[in-house]
């Protein structure tokens, strides 16, 4: 059914009903322009709009269930189920994205006297959480996080865990205010630019071993959260909403994973990040300078972490074709990675991570997005040897 879900929201059906709810009947056809699409399966389908009316205005359809008790949501009826219909900034799953994206508030809130030079939204999830970078006069970036009713206060702590036992991470500039955590700046750049440059030659793989293993014991207490196998599934259905051409390839893969966790040794229970890979990594020459995004901080397996950077790490190529070196890098990644864990279980959950990360490519406002969706799978493919190997593809080492 959400498969029918998602192919409505990316139809032309759904823009009378947009249009309606937000112009009115009497007003003349307006432009109505998908930007992003989201599905979660279990959950449902999002779509994100540009009306083009007197001016540009941003509209939410979404097919999963928002509370009662939420503001500003319009619901309708469809020939696809029930929706509920917003005008953005006004997410109703985000109460604080409205202070995040109004510059006067903005500065009024963390400008402390200096005047808003810039306002961007660096990513948004709709319902689940967003990203705004906002820079002051004074040469202050500060990235505004928007987290869902009562989960600031969880991720400031997170942040302040990490500083007190000097694991490096952007610092909290005050308490949460309406949902939203206010962060210093990072230094350093991605290490996504050291893998695009040279594969990351400089960079030692074990620092990032190191990096793990002096996360504090306190992170054992937080809430455990599923690693990418656990959700297997769950991303499996996802990529096959994506490529319905490849439901065959998807399904052998979710079974060859789903044979293999059982007999693979996971590790013991121990401090994790649960999204450690290379965009939430910064360096500082061949040094990490920073570790970003800890909203997953918790008790793990360090398996899980390490296949969580390779997953990544091998399908940077079906990101932006210049990672020339990201085959490369991976080999030497891997080799040191495999070397604290099972060796087995590291390369079946990298494949794991490889695959989940095929429905990430849907890009509704470009054709070419579902040649890089099927690159994705033939990474995971070629992980568990279901595919042989090309160039711009990475292989597991032979030798592990």
């Amino acid at each position: 059914m959400e498969i029918h879900q998602l192919a409505f929201l990316q139809s032309d059906a759904v823009h009378p009903l947009i249009t309606e709810a937000f112009l009115g009947k009497d007003m003349p056809p307006s432009e109505v322009t998908m930007e992003a699409v989201q599905h979660r399966p279990g959950a449902g389908a999002t779509g994100i709009y540009r009306v083009t009316a007197h001016e540009d205005l941003y509209v939410g359809v979404t097919t999963e269930h928002v509370h009662d008790r939420a503001e500003g949501i319009l619901r309708s009826d469809s020939e696809r189920g029930k929706l509920v219909l917003w005008q953005h900034p006004m997410d109703p799953m985000l109460p604080g994205l409205q202070l995040a994206t109004d510059p006067s508030s903005v500065t009024s809130t963390w400008g402390e006297g200096y005047e808003l030079t810039a306002l961007q939204t660096v990513s948004y999830r709709p319902l689940r959480r967003a990203v705004i970078a906002a820079d002051f006069a004074d040469g202050r970036r500060l990235y505004l996080k928007v987290l869902r009713e009562g989960h600031a206060g969880e991720l400031a702590a997170r942040h302040r865990m990490l500083l007190g036992a000097d694991v490096p991470a952007p610092a909290p500039v005050r308490d949460p205010i309406r949902d939203v955590v206010a962060l210093e700046q990072g230094r350093g750049i991605s290490l996504a630019e050291h893998f695009l440059a040279d594969g990351a030659a400089a960079v030692r793989p074990a620092e990032f071993v190191e990096l793990l293993d002096a996360l504090p014991a306190a992170v054992m207490g937080l809430p455990t959260r599923d690693a990418w196998t656990d959700r297997l599934s769950a991303y499996a259905s996802a990529a096959v909403s994506a490529v319905p051409q490849c439901e065959r390839r998807v399904r052998r893969l979710e079974e060859e994973v789903l044979a293999g966790v059982p007999v693979t040794d996971r590790g013991p229970l121990v401090p994790t990040h649960g999204d450690f890979y290379e965009a939430n990594l910064l360096m500082d020459g061949n040094k990490i300078s920073c570790l970003l995004d800890v909203d997953s901080l918790g008790p793990g397996y360090r398996v899980d972490d390490l296949a969580c950077f390779l997953g990544h790490l091998a399908v940077l190529p079906a990101v932006d074709s210049r990672y020339l070196h990201a085959p490369a890098a991976f080999d030497r990644f891997a080799r040191v990675f495999a070397a604290g864990v099972d060796p087995e279980s590291l390369r079946i959950r990298t494949a794991a991570v490889a695959l989940s990360l095929v429905a990430g490519a849907r890009d509704v406002r470009g054709g070419e997005w579902r040649a890089k969706a099927e690159h994705r799978l033939r990474c995971a493919e070629v992980l568990l040897g279901l595919t042989r190997s090309a160039g711009d593809l990475p292989h597991w080492p032979a030798v592990l």
